[in-house]
């Protein structure tokens, strides 16, 4: 094994630290060079690039696992492959071959391998491929040039000491308008949160829900996050609508509720005013993995579910399992690891 780089791997946050190398490719005249792994953390793009006028824009993220025997694995990475390229189709913007995005992020891994934190920290990889249109424009349109990049970080646990709920209130603000640009993973979703997120984190919450744009009966997101409940029957229940992203961490949950977990599973509208059918509540990301929700503000009332200090059974029970195969204690699914 490589040796690691002299990081204090217990205190790792969420913030960024500069590697070794990144990987950049670009794209000019109907096609794709290369690409290379280069050092330099700073990308130099034309002052006419879209990404920077119009948000022709778009990202992933995916994060680098140690095992206990010191291997390194990826998680499920070809469906990041698969949503970025979903994300570029809607903004216009080149696709990536799948195959040229694994060996970007396997690239990247390997040549970072002093940086994956050591099994049992709770630490990982964190991999950004990210795609911008650049190149001298100025019209509202699709660039002329592009560029695709991956850089990763090392993160420690999201959780200091174990899982613990949150509360969250209800936002008055949509995170997306219907039809928009929802199911893609674009930055102008996230630009558009942050003011949200700043008002309820003002109002003492982790983070705000935010209800359909259409109607506001419905819940589509919380924060940066999906959405899910246990309710008292067993079922895992996740909501449907085009304006929200699909978690590859939501799907594989959904998997694992029912194949593992032998639960009733379905993805269906959530309404607001109907928050008693949920035992259990969480968020599920690829950074978190899952935040359990103590209880969600809605009308000047705090609907409470399991506990807002415990967490509930079945949300445990899926972070154990879904973590357990993230870091190689436990068998995965077919094809959900990629061995580096």
């Amino acid at each position: 094994m490589t040796k690691l780089a002299n990081i204090d791997w217990g205190n790792l946050g969420f913030s960024y630290i500069k590697t070794d190398f990144r990987y950049v490719s670009n794209w000019k005249d109907g096609k794709w060079d290369e690409g290379k792994l280069v050092t330099d953390n700073k990308l130099t793009i034309s002052e006419g690039s879209t990404a920077l006028h119009y948000g022709q824009q778009c990202f992933e993220g995916l994060k680098a696992y140690r095992t206990k025997n010191g291997d390194i694995q990826l998680f499920r990475p070809y469906e990041n492959a698969k949503r970025i390229n979903n994300s570029a189709q809607r903004l216009l913007m080149p696709e990536i071959p799948e195959e040229k995005f694994i060996d970007a992020i396997l690239q990247v891994v390997r040549a970072n391998e002093a940086y994956v934190p050591p099994y049992g920290t709770g630490g990982t990889l964190y991999i950004r491929p990210l795609l911008i249109g650049v190149g001298d424009n100025i019209g509202v349109g699709p660039a002329s040039e592009y560029l695709f990049c991956v850089f990763c970080i090392p993160v420690g646990p999201y959780y200091k000491g174990g899982m613990k709920p949150v509360n969250y209130t209800v936002s008055d603000y949509d995170r997306a308008a219907p039809y928009g640009t929802g199911m893609a993973k674009v930055g102008g979703n996230y630009a558009a949160s942050l003011y949200s997120h700043e008002l309820a984190r003002k109002s003492g919450f982790a983070d705000c829900i935010y209800l359909d744009p259409t109607t506001h009966t419905k819940i589509e997101e919380v924060g940066a996050a999906n959405f899910f409940g246990i309710t008292k029957d067993d079922e895992f229940v996740t909501p449907q609508s085009p304006s929200i992203l699909p978690s590859i961490t939501k799907y594989s949950l959904l998997y694992l509720a029912k194949e593992f977990l032998h639960l009733k599973v379905a993805e269906r509208d959530v309404l607001i005013d109907n928050l008693d059918e949920f035992k259990e509540a969480g968020a599920c990301g690829t950074a978190a993995v899952i935040t359990p929700i103590g209880g969600i503000q809605y009308k000047d009332k705090l609907h409470v579910f399991h506990s807002e200090t415990e967490v509930g059974p079945v949300t445990q029970k899926l972070y154990d399992t879904l973590c357990g195969i993230q870091f190689g204690d436990l068998e995965a699914p077919g094809g959900w690891i990629l061995k580096v």
